[in-house]
């Protein structure tokens, strides 16, 4: 886990240069920073506060923009208050969790909104889950209400029997063909003769009360719920919002991705309103609407994830591109060998890389507007050796963790203390499983991001590779103990493993699935897996790679070895196993052979 020195270090010469670019603001980086340290628990301030706030301070400036609709900050704020004063009437308190599994878009933001005026909790389910995993979720938290959209309301349906609690369902209406279901509540018709005056609850909110639940894959099994605070949130507002993005009442953030996840909830709600910027609020992201969007919205800054970055490089060069409205962007995962030509070709300034997790207590951000860089934090955070094949921390002599040097790897773990504390998960168990204790003395307590970092100097790192049993593809966390669990029960399977691996010229890791079958299978039994996989699992968590193993390596615990299984991905040439890829556009896994192994490798196929 050691390494020399390499350009990727940052010098004096270039912090200096860092340094001067946010010289004229270096006070308000300051001033901003001690506010978000500053934040106590039992402060009366929370999002819904902000939003009545910004509903007098920026009256009628623009908040919302989705399609042809656009919204001020006071009418944003009255249609939330619509929805908050409805949950109230049917009896909705604070601190109850409400499961909200709708479809993307300026709904969930009211209702998440409404329910934070409330003192409530948005349980935000990921609408791609289904079946076990969907059933798994809903039951994590006591809930007695379900919020649903129309076209997610036959998954819901499927996993009731399944519940073991009686549940009030509103029905969120996407369109005017379907009535709403008997069983259910019509949730717009009886929001839209609400008054939209703001709750009286608001003011009673304080920072520590929890406000939505995230899910995460964690680092093995099925879905957390990560809690996530107002205190959180609030710390982001100023980090995000006046530190580093630094938006004004005048610009406009481009939100191409879900609000179920903490990337658009937490870091691009909180930076627009910081400053009364406008959120422009797209259902799903589409490459080919991308930038008629900006033009259309006259957006000055968008947030991303690496893929966003890769699908946009990727397209056709056009005359004028890079004359857009974009000046600055934020997000994480921008691939280092896009960096830079993505910066030039679309003439953007600066990019606010950033790292942080649902489930975490520390936030890095490229203020300096480094390249290649996750930026760095205030807060108190350490690399360690780490032993990555028994994926344990190494010790030193005295019994406690070592720390990395400059231009070393390790893992990032980050101290858990009154500043920077851990809200963890809804159950609290697995909370013990994230943290690290008695690291540098005793009785201390580190969050274990389970993330390698690099230490490239003046409190900067760069990310290098997550650990454990989780890897991330198409945006997503893919728990592989999850999938193993739904492979393992497929007929003919004796047990399976399942892990990343890297496609040449793709962000993430795509999934490979080694398997050890009863018997030989024919093609019949390879199309059944792959409708049976398609049928119980989302999308970016069906493996990409089908390799048939004679039999696995295990540890002493009986866990399948895959350090070698990893190292050797889909290389045909290093071993003789039958191996089969689900090539994007076709229906079914195809035998991996030389062409098609040359074409992965050239970067030949978009997945």
């Amino acid at each position: 886990m050691s390494g020399k020195k390499d350009e990727d270090v940052i010098g004096v010469h270039q912090i200096t240069l860092g340094l001067a670019k946010v010289a004229p603001r270096l006070i308000h980086i300051f001033l901003n920073i001690i506010r978000a340290l500053k934040i106590k628990n039992d402060d009366p301030l929370s999002l819904g506060m902000i939003l009545e706030i910004n509903a007098i301070k920026y009256r009628g400036e623009k908040a919302l923009l989705f399609e042809d609709v656009t919204l001020t900050h006071s009418e944003f704020n009255s249609r939330i208050n619509q929805y908050a004063n409805y949950f109230l009437s049917v009896g909705i308190a604070k601190h109850e969790v409400v499961v909200v599994f709708i479809e993307n878009g300026p709904e969930t933001l009211f209702i998440v909104g409404a329910l934070s005026k409330i003192g409530a909790v948005a349980s935000l389910i990921n609408p791609n889950q289904k079946e076990n995993v969907l059933a798994h979720s809903i039951g994590l938290d006591h809930q007695r209400h379900i919020i649903v959209s129309e076209c997610l309301y036959e998954n819901l349906e499927s996993v009731i029997p399944r519940l073991r609690v009686d549940f009030l369902i509103h029905w969120q209406r996407n369109s005017s063909k379907q009535n709403c279901p008997k069983n259910c509540i019509d949730l717009n018709k009886l929001v839209g003769i609400q008054k939209d005056q703001n709750p009286p609850t608001t003011r009673f909110i304080q920072t520590k009360d929890r406000f939505a639940n995230i899910f995460t894959s964690g680092t093995t099994g099925l879905p957390k719920a990560a809690i996530q605070t107002h205190r959180r949130w609030l710390q982001l507002y100023y980090w995000f919002g006046k530190v580093n993005l630094n938006l004004s009442k005048s610009d406009t953030l481009y939100v191409p991705i879900p609000f179920f996840h903490s990337n658009a909830l937490m870091v691009a709600w909180a930076s627009a309103a910081a400053n009364g910027a406008a959120l422009a609020v797209r259902r799903k992201f589409s490459v080919t609407a991308f930038w008629s969007d900006i033009h259309k919205f006259r957006a000055t800054s968008f947030i991303y994830i690496g893929e966003i970055c890769r699908y946009l490089n990727n397209t056709p060069k056009i005359i004028g591109e890079e004359k857009n409205t974009i000046t600055k962007i934020i997000g994480n995962g921008l691939r280092p060998e896009i960096w830079v030509p993505f910066k030039k070709r679309f003439g953007i300034d600066s990019v606010m890389e950033f790292y942080g997790s649902a489930d975490g207590n520390i936030a890095f951000t490229n203020t300096f507007n480094f390249d290649r860089t996750v930026g760095w934090t205030p807060a108190k955070y350490s690399l360690i050796h780490f032993d990555l094949k028994e994926e344990l921390p190494k010790y030193g002599d005295d019994g406690f963790c070592i720390k990395c040097g400059l231009g070393e790897k390790g893992l990032l773990i980050s101290k858990i203390n009154k500043k920077t504390p851990l809200s963890g998960y809804v159950n609290k168990q697995e909370n013990d499983k994230k943290i690290l204790r008695n690291v540098f003395k005793d009785g201390d307590a580190w969050f274990n991001s389970g993330d390698i970092m690099k230490n490239i100097g003046y409190r900067h790192v760069t990310f290098i590779d997550r650990i454990g049993d989780t890897f991330r593809w198409k945006g997503e966390n893919v728990a592989t103990t999850e999938v193993e669990k739904v492979v393992n029960a497929f007929p003919g399977v004796i047990i399976s493993a399942v892990y990343g691996v890297r496609i040449p010229l793709t962000d993430g890791k795509a999934g490979m699935l080694a398997l050890q079958a009863a018997y030989d299978w024919t093609e019949k039994e390879l199309n059944s897996l792959n409708a049976y996989l398609q049928e119980e699992l989302p999308s970016y968590a069906i493996p990409i790679f089908l390799r048939f193993c004679d039999n696995f390596e295990f540890t002493p615990t009986q866990k399948v070895k895959k350090v070698r299984l990893k190292e050797e991905a889909f290389n045909i040439d290093i071993f003789t196993d039958k191996i089969y890829c689900l090539l994007p556009n076709k229906g079914n896994y195809v035998a991996l052979n030389k062409e098609i192994y040359f074409k992965l490798n050239m970067g030949k196929y978009s997945f």
